[in-house]
């Protein structure tokens, strides 16, 4: 990369680019991704629209940027994004936070559902070049809160609207979400950028061991480390099988720099029934149960964190009546012995492997 400038926290300078060189200015408030690999270009990359989706592509053709890279993709909205405050300043440009952000999107019909009459808007910016994710979606300002409506299948949005409401029930740190229309809709948790997220990536890349994350949520913040326990006891017996380090973070205060929580639980729509009904409902064999007793067993203070989730509350009144609130016709009585199934197979695994260790310490 040969721009040159200032990343930006706000209208906070926190670091010098020098042709793709970084060089730290405040280091404790420098986004966690730059911290950790020094690398502008990847740190950019992150932050582009996927340009695998088909109204990814129209987009980029209206604003006329068809052949350009991701980089200059997230550039040209000035490396800017709706949940943090970071952003690029240009040598040369005078520009002040309050210039870059967003404050409406124009194009939120095209990204959403490649809608005609918004290919013909005359170009401006959009939060919608550095919208990441693989799905269709789009943000729309109403009164006065972001919101990021996204695309799917019915089984998709289900699922996704579902397993908000149940972790929610469950006392889990859970993002919001409903349904609009035919469309799913979650409020921006980080309320215009108030707080920053950064996705676990930053600070990992794509290593999912859940035991590596654990350690380093723990280090910077141990309720940050609970919540990432109670994340993925729901993914197991929701069967998410697509958590990855980009969809899940931390949220960190825009002040300081601190981390100040793990982002609420967001991204659940390939998961229950999104790709339909489980043929084995029994979960004998469950890869994603198998990696999280695993992981269970081995860490004591996971464990506790584990033992201390209200399990009582997955019962099968409690899946039914937010079935019933979602308002979609689904098979209750599949998804709830598939929950139930997974939580009880959970207790079991966990339940023998402690007679077996106590076993053994009185035999010694």
């Amino acid at each position: 990369m040969k721009e040159c400038g200032y990343v930006m926290s706000g209208d906070i300078a926190v670091a010098r680019v020098d042709n793709g060189n970084v060089t730290p200015i405040q280091e404790g408030l420098m986004p966690a991704y730059l911290k950790r690999t020094n690398n502008f270009e990847g740190w950019l990359n992150e932050r582009a629209i996927d340009q695998h989706r088909t109204n990814s592509r129209l987009l980029k053709k209206v604003l006329r940027l068809t052949s350009a890279t991701d980089a200059e993709v997230v550039l040209k909205a000035n490396a800017a994004t709706i949940t943090d405050n970071y952003w690029f300043k240009v040598d040369g440009k005078e520009l002040c936070y309050d210039d870059v952000r967003f404050k409406e999107n124009v194009f939120a019909n095209l990204a959403l559902r490649g809608d005609p009459d918004s290919f013909n808007q005359e170009p401006q910016n959009t939060p919608e070049l550095t919208n990441i994710g693989s799905y269709e979606k789009c943000w729309r300002i109403i009164d006065g809160e972001w919101w990021l409506y996204k695309q799917g299948n019915e089984n998709e949005i289900f699922s996704e609207l579902f397993i908000s409401l149940l972790g929610t029930r469950l006392g889990f740190n859970m993002a919001y979400y409903e349904k609009d229309g035919k469309y799913i809709r979650s409020r921006d948790f980080t309320k215009s950028a108030s707080v920053n997220l950064e996705s676990m990536y930053s600070y990992v890349g794509d290593e999912e061991d859940y035991e590596k994350s654990f350690e380093i949520l723990y280090e910077i913040l141990p309720n940050a480390a609970k919540d990432y326990v109670e994340m993925i006891f729901l993914d197991t017996v929701c069967f998410n099988m697509d958590r990855h380090t980009r969809n899940y973070g931390v949220l960190r205060n825009i002040k300081s720099g601190k981390v100040v929580g793990l982002a609420p639980n967001f991204d659940n729509n390939i998961a229950l029934i999104s790709r339909g009904y489980p043929k084995d409902i029994s979960r004998q064999r469950d890869k994603l149960i198998e990696l999280f007793t695993d992981f269970i067993s081995k860490n004591e203070t996971a464990r506790e964190f584990y033992e201390s989730i209200d399990k009582s509350l997955l019962c099968e009144d409690v899946i039914n009546e937010i079935v019933e609130k979602t308002s979609f016709d689904v098979d209750k009585k599949a998804i709830s012995e598939f929950i139930l199934n997974g939580a009880s197979k959970i207790e079991m695994i966990l339940g023998e492997q402690l007679m077996n260790e106590e076993s053994g310490i009185q035999m010694n």
